[in-house]
């Protein structure tokens, strides 16, 4: 028997975090994961991280090639050889370039390993399909695409972050929509934030449920309705105006636009004052609590506010995002330390330079936005998108129940002509493909792994393959090989040899320690947002049209938004009259990990809603219950509780969309019609009503 060994790990997963890990083997097998002895100290792992050997030795792994035997997404498949199956999708592939149709290949490549400077499941696709000669790309991404898409126009650049441990210095943090004790996001913003409520700082909690974060962090909870944070903003800015508490200095040193966006907060440019009064009617929170709060913001300095992605998620999510540098530069909290910016992405700041695998441009420069891509698969030219697809090319995405309105993406694999997927399980999104590969774990593999925070990490392979199944970079050099590009795809080089490239394009001296260890830390991490600018603005101006903050951003404007962050909201209505939102579950990352049985039994996937609501519709803790948007309806349990604020509903996102139990897939509620400009999902702009299943 082997005595045990250990080697360092990163999980390469959409978590939004990255953490140093290690992995323990004998006899050959993964039989533990902790964290890295080398770990800086607030970093932390999270159970997912430690319990991924139950992915790489689960019962259910792919460990052969897979080709449709029946109708789509019944799961009757027959096993292939490599040989067969890549074969039959170059034939495929060929076939339509030789005719010039590359444009009807669309690439659905996912997040299911996102951090690799190597195992990159978007650049090796892109990489791929661009050197075969083009194709139709899914553009903007899920996660932040309003966000994202307002950053360049509002900052001239999206490093707009702090680091976590700055927080250690702020009087007060408010987390907007942010819940990281489910979402992670950072991996060591927990440890920091158990830090800074343990020495008093005080921490308040905007959201409209009362989730982990405000019972772990002992935090003061605001309960509001979602998708009307907007309103919640304006009204605190109206009282800064109204009370002479607003910080023109800051405004006018560091943005512009304040006085045409001060006309339309007042109510002078439309009429409509954005008083605590407007927004009680709007966003379910007291006058006399939005002016409690809008003092106490004034009041203390440095506060941070740390908005999450779940704001700019909704319809108007570009001008919420837009909101909270206006309120962090209102009350003079930008540029402080222990300060932040207030937009999202709010630990976003340059990491450590390292290599990664190049992405040639995409010949064709084609592309839907990732919200439409089945109503581009059903659609086509005739509704306006630029190509008629024909083959879905997917490689670690499960689109099928994770992709907004379920019931038309399931439409759209029903119609493609051909489809693949790269994936380590029969997902709903596999079980609708004609192909079918299996890969590897990041476990199986080594790479270079990136995160959230001034860190890289060395992961190195701790197992073998499990069955046949083999990394997607060598399954994409057969198929370039058989399509005659492969010497342009590998550029000759071995995965190791790519990997010692990147490391030549580091900053990284010692790359043995780093091997051994599996972490390399940057040499600053207390940064925080924009430094230099707000040190002295006229020297080092934003990349802007003015040079500063745009608080009025013709470049919006001219884009099809809004010169101002103004509110938008999408009204429920009779037959529609609450507000839902789809949270990420605190043991999944979006679909993963929901066919982990001792994960699965943690999670929550109960409905949740509010005791009043509940009593009013007669239903009663435990029933089974309808619940019907615009775009379609499911049946799931519900959770009667009084963490969730009065007039919402709550469904966590990632059940399995074919095989749910006693949860239900949220995205059969959603829509594929996005905010603009944007066009960014908007899963918690749902409108929805609910009744009991006799």
């Amino acid at each position: 028997m082997e005595q045990e060994s250990i080697v360092p790990l990163s999980c390469n997963k959409d978590c939004g975090a990255g953490c140093a890990l290690a992995a323990h083997i004998k006899d050959g097998k993964v039989v533990k994961i902790t964290d890295s002895p080398y770990k800086p100290h607030y970093m932390r792992g999270c159970l997912k991280g430690y319990r991924s050997a139950e992915t790489l030795y689960h019962k259910d792994r792919l460990t052969t090639p897979l080709i449709r035997d029946g109708e789509r997404g019944t799961g009757q498949f027959r096993k292939a050889s490599w040989e067969e199956a890549l074969s039959l999708i170059s034939e495929k592939m060929i076939s339509l370039r030789d005719r010039g149709r590359q444009d009807e290949i669309l690439k659905l490549g996912g997040s299911g390993s996102c951090r690799g400077a190597l195992h990159n499941t978007a650049y090796l696709t892109s990489r791929f399909l661009s050197l075969y000669g083009g194709f139709t790309d899914t553009l903007g991404d899920y996660s932040s695409q309003a966000s994202e898409y307002v950053k360049t126009p509002v900052f001239g650049t999206n490093n707009v972050g702090i680091d976590a441990a700055t927080l250690l210095l702020s009087q007060r943090i408010i987390l907007w929509g942010f819940n990281p004790s489910d979402t992670r996001f950072d991996s060591e913003v927990e440890a920091v934030l158990s830090e800074c409520s343990r020495k008093g700082t005080e921490i308040i909690v905007i959201d409209p449920r009362m989730t982990r974060t405000v019972k772990n962090f002992k935090a003061r909870w605001i309960p509001i309705l979602p998708g009307t944070d907007s309103a919640f903003m304006l009204a605190i800015l109206w009282v800064l105006i109204e009370r002479d508490l607003i910080d023109r200095t800051s405004l006018q040193k560091f943005s512009s636009g304040f006085d045409l966006f001060e006309s339309y907060i007042t109510g002078e440019s439309d009429g409509i004052a954005k008083s605590p009064s407007w927004a009680e009617k709007i966003c379910g929170i007291g006058k006399e609590e939005i002016i409690d709060f809008a003092l106490g913001y004034s009041s203390i300095q440095p506060t941070a506010l740390l908005p999450g992605f779940s704001l700019q998620r909704a319809i108007g999510g570009e001008n919420a995002d837009r909101l909270g540098a206006v309120l962090q530069l209102a009350t003079g909290n930008a540029g402080l330390r222990g300060g932040s910016i207030g937009a999202a992405k709010w630990n976003r700041q340059p990491k450590p330079l390292c290599g990664r695998m190049k992405v040639p441009a995409n010949p064709l420069k084609t592309g839907v936005p990732v919200n439409s891509w089945a109503d581009a698969v059903l659609e086509g030219k005739a509704g306006g998108y630029p190509s008629d697809i024909s083959l879905l090319y997917n490689v670690g995405g499960n689109f099928i129940g994770q992709s907004s309105g379920t019931d038309k993406t399931i439409k759209a694999f029903r119609k493609a002509d051909f489809s693949v997927t790269h994936d380590y399980f029969l997902t709903d999104t596999a079980r609708y493909c004609d192909v079918v590969l299996p890969v590897t774990t990041f476990m199986e593999r080594d790479d270079i792994v990136g995160t959230q925070n001034n860190y890289l990490f060395y992961s190195a392979k701790a197992a073998e393959p499990v069955g046949q199944s083999k990394n997607d970079y060598e399954i994409f050099c057969e198929l370039a090989r058989r399509m005659g590009f492969e010497s342009e795809f590998s550029e000759g080089k071995s995965e190791e040899q790519w990997l010692e490239e990147f490391l030549d394009h580091s900053e990284i001296d010692d790359r043995e320690k780093f091997k051994t260890e599996g972490i390399y830390i940057g040499k600053d991490r207390e940064r925080t947002a924009l430094a230099d600018f707000f040190s002295n603005p006229e020297k080092h101006p934003l990349n802007t049209e003015s040079g500063r903050i745009e608080i009025a951003s013709h470049a919006l404007e001219n884009a099809g938004g809004t010169l101002l962050p103004e509110h938008i909201l999408i009204e429920t209505n009779d037959r529609y009259p609450l507000r839902m939102i789809t949270p990420h579950e605190k043991y999944r990352i979006h679909s993963q990990f929901d066919n982990i049985p001792s994960l699965k039994k943690l999670c929550d996937d109960k409905m949740w809603i509010n005791s009043l609501d509940a009593r009013e519709r007669g239903i009663e803790d435990g029933d089974t219950v309808e619940v019907a948007s615009p775009d379609g309806r499911i049946r799931t349990v519900v959770r009667v509780t009084d963490g969730i604020c009065r007039g919402s509903l709550s469904l966590n996102q990632g059940v399995w969309a074919l095989t749910a139990n006693d949860g239900a897939n949220a995205n059969y509620l959603t829509s594929t019609v996005s905010t603009t400009p944007s066009m960014g999902t908007r899963t918690h702009s749902i409108i929805v009503d609910v009744k009991k299943v006799f």
